[in-house]
């Protein structure tokens, strides 16, 4: 057993650890209320864009089929836009993602399908460096607030990232045909404590059964196809931003989840230490008081 003077300079080391994990806690539970706000605010404005564009590529008009990111080829070349954290710290939420993400590559490999990606996230970019295919773009530091063009009615801030470069990376290689199919990469927010890794196709954006029934027809001006096409890459842009929202804010979520674990281990093991610094303590006053007994008795022996 260790010294009652070890014991105690852990007891101190494991303190600061603590208060260390329960700061990290309360500030990612600040961001994450911050981030929840923000994706559940977007997320029906997302769910309706899609089923607004779903609608339109419904629409098979003169000149739909020249729409560039509506046609469909067979997937020799995909292309994954992987977004993970810059940060650690967050328990399994990264990990959880890369499994996923690196079960879809094999699967895809399998099918003797080509794969590349795009990264978004200094997690993701350092893992697949190492055990994943090439990437074509790496993206970091995009910050907890990021924007699309196609949204802002303002200036983007200093200490806000535009989806914009991400989405054109993506748009152009698909509309160049060096790649016949986009999937996205993210975790998904579900809660403050579970998020799950999801993986869905982003383009060629393909028509889906409407969620509700459509009683009334759209006018468009000046057309349909003029529409579509002019919402087609906006719509891409939002999708990849909505993205990168599920994704932050169940980054928030895991980290303060593993900072509360963290803090609850560092106590239940500062109390630990505390019972062995006892025991310790009481050991040593033990053997301290029987040494005084034993010198007591050899003297009373010596003077008799």
């Amino acid at each position: 057993m260790a010294n009652d003077r070890e014991i105690r300079r852990r007891i101190k080391s494991v303190k600061n650890i603590a208060q260390v994990t329960k700061a990290m806690e309360a500030v990612s539970a600040s961001k994450m209320r911050r981030a929840q706000a923000q994706v559940l605010a977007t997320r029906p404005y997302a769910e309706k864009a899609w089923e607004m564009l779903s609608f339109l590529a419904r629409i098979r008009r003169s000149g739909a089929d020249q729409q560039a990111l509506l046609q469909e080829r067979p997937e020799k070349n995909v292309l994954l836009l992987l977004i993970t954290s810059d940060r650690g710290l967050a328990g399994g939420l990264n990990a959880n993602m890369l499994r996923e993400a690196s079960r879809k590559i094999r699967e895809w490999e399998k099918e003797g399908k080509a794969v590349s990606l795009v990264t978004v996230g200094r997690k993701g970019r350092d893992f697949m460096r190492r055990y994943g295919p090439p990437s074509k773009a790496e993206f970091s530091s995009v910050g907890d607030r990021p924007t699309s063009q196609a949204l802002s009615i303002q200036k983007v801030g200093v200490d806000e990232a535009t989806v914009a470069p991400i989405a054109r990376v993506v748009i152009d290689d698909f509309v160049s045909q060096a790649v016949d199919a986009v999937y996205i990469g993210f975790m998904d927010f579900v809660n403050a404590v579970v998020q799950k890794p999801v993986i869905r196709k982003l383009l060629p954006i393909e028509p889906q059964e409407p969620t509700i029934t459509i009683t009334k027809d759209y006018i468009f001006e000046p057309d349909a196809q003029s529409v579509l096409t002019q919402v087609l890459e906006s719509f891409t842009e939002v999708q990849i931003l909505q993205g990168l929202y599920e994704a932050i804010a169940s980054e928030h979520s895991a980290r303060m989840v593993a900072m509360r674990n963290a803090t609850d281990a560092a106590n239940d093991l500062i109390g630990e230490l505390t019972l062995s610094a006892n025991k310790a303590r009481q050991e040593k006053i033990t053997k301290e008081l029987m040494d005084i007994v034993g010198g007591a008795s050899a003297l009373a022996q010596a003077s008799s």
